[in-house]
């Protein structure tokens, strides 16, 4: 079969949804393997037949209830003769799975965090590793033994073939060699976590590490070689069957290719993060990268991809966007850069990056030798000469503002740009005509462009002090409802105490002044202490919503005038930021409770309620006290099941926030952590912006409340769920939230810092330091960032 000693695409596969995670050579049918990834599923591919040089999907798993993180192949046995799969998630859980069926053929439990790799021997041993710190192996669907000794996060495992030892590599940046549960010896060099290590042969392996370095070993404990080439975190390694060649992926977009010590050939992928890679039986490989496609390169000239496919390839890496903070880019000077007759000179190696400018566009190019030319690998962004804009993108044009409108409960949403050069009016009418609705809307819209844009001054706003989470310190609300039957309605969630997208949190204008862009140095995001509550409502439409629900109530559950009368009574009492006079009674509270327990489908009028009561002193000492708080976190945790109404899920989570408010609230919700942010945390995967903004404060109030506490198992907890929480989570006041959770989980503690490097939350955050509308996501981020270094 004829080779080119080059690899080149052989094809590309699109099946999965989120980021390909792991990667694994099956043992049937021939020449298949396996992938996992965020979606939550695990995949057989098998080739096609000649001529086709792609692969089809035989076998789709799942079971996890959270991200699949890694796969490994357990040999086939006399019992299981074409192997079993092993999947481990971010449900803690590891999965195994026949090529038969689509569930797991059983589930392995006892990590507490996520299962991150897995690697097996013989006999059906696997051996696992988990955030938790700890590796276990497993037989016979049972846990043999715990391997205890890192003090992080375990990212690596590996059995070797012979004399039952069994390496682990950590984000503790060491390596241990492991022999009937008991560590022998401990491997010192890399100088960051330790992401992969690959069998070399009984008596040597590879590790990789975020130092941007391989390393070989003995297991005697020598290291015998480094090997440099990568420039960011290396992710994954696989070895050729000579057990001398290899191949590496990496966060600087990159598989490498090793031969005889040194790296012979860089392919750039079109994806930031190339997470996995596997050899398969004829010499390929196999890569999974952030972007959800798993591509395949081969060196055999017979199953390269066709002309116009590799032309397409190079046409996608060409149109890529490069942050030079990722990679070996460095700071970039536009003016020092040269023009286009830089590329007529050859490279001195393959993979070699040359910039040049091309007007005021900076453009990447990599060296290929197979190639004998430059090949553009994308466009460079973020430069130290480019300046960031205060506006908002929109269908290609930049507005001041973009709203968004509500139509209806559950409706879909609509986009309203503006610019404050123009007329309000003229705004809201041709909105209005864009999306088909009624005039009779024309001077709702039009008040509330105006109420929204007060005070806008065109050019930089000017930096005052604030509270980034209050809306008192004049955020725009950026959500505004409109009910198609009527005037504006009551609807859960929609004065959703929270900054307008893209407010500034100093001014309340809607972007940062440049100065305030650069300002890293000056903390004010963490460590955030005092809770964060959700103080607005309209007490006159909640009473409304409430008495029209209770109308049309079953009899049984129809609520009495005098019920009603103590409900309106209260609601008046706390809906304001200070509880008035007179004091509540404890009938009124006792009726509260009796309330909140209406069918789910009518119950979140109460809710609302109940989440204003709870920071009235008298409400939160009677409802969160020793008696009753437990009755009263295991009810809003029944509401806030996966399965339930939004609505309700919504409301349960602002009141637990808001018990933070009072002393018993507190002491409650601390005594119930664990069990208050599992369920939280399942929550993240619900898709709805309020929600996702209660589960990031309620994670913030936990961290508040732990900050200076030495509790790492809590801090561990906060942190696990604030990093699942940031895989799914869009909304950027969310996502603002659960970075001052994570900044406030860290600060001042170096112990919480080690863990978080362990869990990555470096490298899953580092896309948000660049954010800048707003402003306040990319400062507290990058801020969390120096505290990480």
């Amino acid at each position: 079969m004829a080779s080119s000693n080059s690899y080149k695409l052989r094809c590309s596969i699109p099946g999965h949804e989120m980021d390909v995670r792991g990667l694994a050579t099956a043992v049937f049918p021939e020449g298949a393997f396996v992938s996992v990834s965020r979606d939550r599923t695990g995949r057989v591919w098998v080739p096609n037949s000649s001529p086709d040089r792609g692969f089809t999907e035989m076998h789709c798993m799942s079971g996890h209830s959270n991200f699949v993180s890694c796969v490994c192949i357990i040999a086939p046995s006399e019992t299981y003769p074409r192997g079993l799969i092993a999947t481990g998630g971010n449900d803690n859980n590891i999965c195994v799975f026949t090529l038969d069926q689509p569930q797991p053929l059983f589930t392995l439990k006892g990590h507490k965090n996520t299962v991150c790799t897995l690697s097996s021997g013989k006999f059906g041993t696997l051996l696992s590793g988990s955030w938790d710190t700890t590796a276990k192996v497993w037989l016979n669907e049972k846990c043999m033994m715990t391997l205890q000794g890192h003090s992080a996060a375990v990212w690596a495992v590996i059995i070797l073939p012979e004399q039952g030892l069994m390496l682990s590599g950590s984000a503790d940046k060491t390596i241990k060699l492991w022999k009937a549960g008991r560590c022998e010896k401990t491997f010192t060099g890399h100088e960051d976590c330790v992401r992969g290590l690959a069998v070399i042969s009984n008596t040597e392996f590879f590790s990789c590490s975020n130092d941007t370095s391989i390393r070989r070993w003995l297991v005697t404990g020598e290291c015998v070689q480094v090997y440099y080439s990568h420039t960011n975190f290396i992710y994954s390694l696989a070895v050729f069957p000579n057990g001398q060649d290899f191949v590496s992926t990496g966060e600087d977009r990159t598989l490498r290719i090793w031969r005889n010590g040194e790296c012979s050939q860089t392919i750039r992928l079109p994806a930031q993060s190339v997470w996995c890679c596997c050899i398969l039986p004829n010499g390929d490989i196999a890569v999974g990268a952030s972007d959800g496609i798993i591509r395949v390169f081969t060196e055999s000239e017979d199953r390269m991809a066709s002309v116009e496919d590799l032309q397409a390839f190079e046409d996608e890496l060409s149109k890529a966007t490069i942050d030079p903070k990722t990679g070996d880019l460095g700071d970039i000077k536009v003016e020092d850069l040269p023009g286009r007759e830089h590329l007529n000179e050859p490279g001195n190696r393959d993979g070699q990056t040359r910039l040049i400018k091309d007007g005021q566009k900076v453009e990447a190019y990599q060296w290929s030798v197979s190639d004998g030319r430059w090949m553009k690998i994308g466009d460079v962004v973020g430069g130290s000469n480019q300046q960031t804009s205060k506006s908002v993108m929109y269908e290609g044009k930049e507005y001041d503002y973009v709203f968004t409108i509500d139509v209806n409960e559950g409706g879909p949403s609509m986009k309203l740009p503006y610019n404050v050069s123009e007329d309000p009016w003229l705004t809201a009418h041709n909105f209005l005509q864009k999306n088909d609705l009624s005039p009779m809307f024309l001077d709702q819209v039009a008040n509330f462009i105006i109420e929204n844009t007060k005070g806008h001054v065109v050019g930089p706003a000017q930096p005052a002090g604030g509270d980034p989470f209050t809306v008192s310190s004049g955020f725009l609300k950026g959500v505004f409802c409109l009910d198609v039957t009527g005037g504006a309605r009551y609807i859960p969630g929609s004065a959703d105490d929270r900054p307008g997208f893209g407010a500034d949190p100093f001014t309340g204008g809607g972007a940062y002044s440049s100065a305030a862009l650069r300002r890293t140095t000056t903390n004010i995001y963490f460590p955030k202490t005092d809770g964060v509550t959700f103080e607005q409502a309209n007490a006159s439409q909640i009473i409304a919503k409430l008495k029209e629900l209770n109308g049309g109530a079953p009899q049984e559950h129809r609520l009495s005038e005098e019920i009603l009368e103590n409900l309106e009574s209260l609601l008046l009492s706390v809906s304001g930021p200070n509880s008035s006079e007179p004091p509540l009674t404890i009938q009124q509270i006792n009726l509260l409770w009796k309330a909140s327990h209406w069918p789910d489908d009518i119950v979140f009028p109460v809710l609302d309620i109940m989440r204003l009561a709870v920071r009235h002193p008298q409400v939160n000492e009677t409802l969160c006290g020793e008696a009753e708080g437990v009755q009263l976190c295991n009810h809003l945790l029944s509401l806030m099941r996966p399965e339930g109404r939004p609505a309700n899920q919504m409301l349960a989570l602002r009141t637990l926030c808001n018990c933070f408010s009072g002393r018993h609230g507190r002491a409650l919700l601390m005594a119930q952590r664990e069990t208050v942010l599992s369920r939280a945390a399942d929550l993240a995967t619900v898709c709805n912006k309020n929600i996702h903004v209660a589960l990031a404060t309620l994670v913030l109030n936990y961290a508040g409340c732990l900050h200076s506490q030495p509790d790492l198992e809590a801090k561990a907890q906060c942190l696990s769920v604030a990093s699942r929480a940031l895989e799914t989570v869009q909304d950027r006041e969310a996502v603002f939230r659960l970075l001052v959770a994570l900044g406030t989980t860290v600060a001042s503690d170096q112990t919480a810092k080690d863990l978080a490097r362990s869990l990555g939350v470096n490298s899953q955050i580092s896309k948000y330091s660049s954010v800048s509308d707003p402003a306040k996501v990319g400062e507290c981020c990058q801020l969390i960032l120096k505290e990480l270094q």
